[in-house]
């Protein structure tokens, strides 16, 4: 008889051998990216076509995103966290993406350890209401809900996200503790304005709006489609098992091994979410050695995935499932005046 699958505390102590660091491929990971990102640079500079300018910065915005997902692992103690120069580079890194140290730890760590309660899910990720939540919700709040969801707010990660939610409405929060966010958005300003002055508009875009932007908009669509998906999970207080929200509340995201490398395998969202000390190079090894994690819920960047993702609009208690804008209930008809 084949044993009973594993959950709970034996599923993430099954995780456990996977959290060993390689300190010597955490640094192959980490330099092997400048060096790819600093050749994008360099075509960005150097070349005479302006099509393979264009390509370059758009393949920075990517090579960024790997920055940040490498970013992401130190900060869960997963890659370099005992290195004193990794530390440094790190912080390096959360100032050129405008994502600062304190911010993103405050609000990814909430983010894990609330992944899929209903009530906190705004905080480090997308809000999701309930349809009767969104029902009876106020004409103002149902409009603030949906622009932040829009994907077109997703896709402006670098203002709604970046600016806006990193570096401004963090230090407005929280001034002592989140001071870096003005000081890494001016020096971001002040780049621009020197880039731009010394070699022109054009190419300050391509060395620093492009790639940054394009690393904020993919983020902002992994963040959300890791949680919004079509069969994805939501607990209500009293119900909520950490095992049940990895598993069943964050999905594996299906890509090729270029897209793979480019996001540091933060596709494997379920293995991370389940145990976020797994560096990413060793998240498919661990997919790969337990049985309990290789039937997750899947997407992909597919154009029908990311339509099904970027549909979905509120929660359905009673039938276990997001829904459709389209399946969202009526709104709450106004009280009558006397």
């Amino acid at each position: 008889m084949a044993p009973a699958p594993r959950t709970g505390r034996a599923l993430i102590l099954a995780t456990k051998p996977f959290e060993e660091e390689r300190p010597l491929r955490s640094w192959l990971e980490l330099l092997s990216t400048f060096v790819v990102y600093g050749g994008c640079m360099a075509a960005v500079l150097a070349s005479p076509w302006p099509a393979l300018r264009i390509a370059a910065s758009v393949l920075a915005g990517f090579v960024q995103f790997r920055m940040f997902s490498l970013y992401h692992d130190h900060n869960h103690g997963a890659l370099l966290p005992d290195s004193k120069a990794g530390r440094a580079v790190m912080s390096a890194i959360g100032v050129l993406i405008l994502t600062p140290r304190t911010v993103w730890k405050e609000t990814h760590n909430f983010h894990h350890w609330n992944n899929g309660k209903l009530e906190w899910t705004s905080i480090g990720s997308y809000p999701v209401l309930t349809v009767e939540q969104l029902a009876a919700a106020t004409p103002d709040e149902r409009r603030k809900y949906r622009r932040t969801r829009h994907p077109l707010a997703i896709l402006a990660g670098y203002l709604t996200v970046g600016i806006g939610g990193m570096c401004i409405s963090a230090f407005r929060r929280n001034p002592k503790r989140h001071w870096v966010g003005p000081i890494a958005l001016t020096l971001h300003l002040l780049a621009l304005a020197g880039l731009a002055w010394g070699l022109g508009p054009l190419t300050a875009a391509l060395l620093l709006v492009v790639p940054i932007t394009i690393n904020h908009a993919l983020a902002s669509y992994l963040f959300y489609a890791q949680h919004n998906f079509p069969e994805t999970k939501f607990f209500p207080r009293g119900t909520w098992d950490y095992t049940e929200a990895a598993l069943h509340g964050s999905s594996y995201m299906v890509m090729g091994p270029l897209m793979r490398w480019l996001t540091n395998n933060i596709g494997y969202h379920h293995v991370h979410h389940l145990n976020s000390k797994i560096p990413g190079y060793r998240l498919p090894e661990t997919m790969a050695a337990l049985e309990e994690l290789q039937s997750p819920h899947r997407t992909s960047f597919s154009p029908g995935d990311v339509l099904a993702c970027l549909r979905l609009e509120s929660w359905d208690p009673a039938e276990q499932r997001m829904r459709s804008a389209s399946e969202s209930p009526s709104p709450a008809p106004a009280p009558q005046q006397p």
